[in-house]
């Protein structure tokens, strides 16, 4: 799905118009990258989490080249399903519907 499908969805879903859809979405958007660049923790019950992780500097390869190229520490973000979006998707029979 795309981010203007989910905003197409939005707008059928909750009868809004396309514009007013979009604002949601990218509201929401926007709160989760401002939140996890401030490295706080977004949990979003019922279907996961997203945090940053750290990663460390190592060495690398330019696989054109075969030259070693230093690649720096960074935070990159991480999305943890939770168990009931994991059984929805295996299709567990016992799972409630989403609300």
């Amino acid at each position: 799905m795309t981010k203007a499908e989910l905003i197409e969805e939005v707008s059928r879903v909750v009868e809004m118009t396309r514009k007013d859809s979009e604002v949601i979405v990218e509201a929401i958007f926007d709160s989760v990258v401002r939140s996890l660049r401030g490295g706080d923790k977004i949990e979003i019950r019922g279907f996961g989490s997203f945090r940053t992780r750290q990663r460390q500097p190592r060495v690398g390869r330019n696989p054109k080249t075969g030259a070693r190229v230093d690649v720096p520490a960074k935070r990159i973000p991480y999305f943890k399903p939770s168990k009931e979006l994991k059984d929805l998707v295996n299709g567990a029979a016992a799972a409630p519907p989403v609300a």
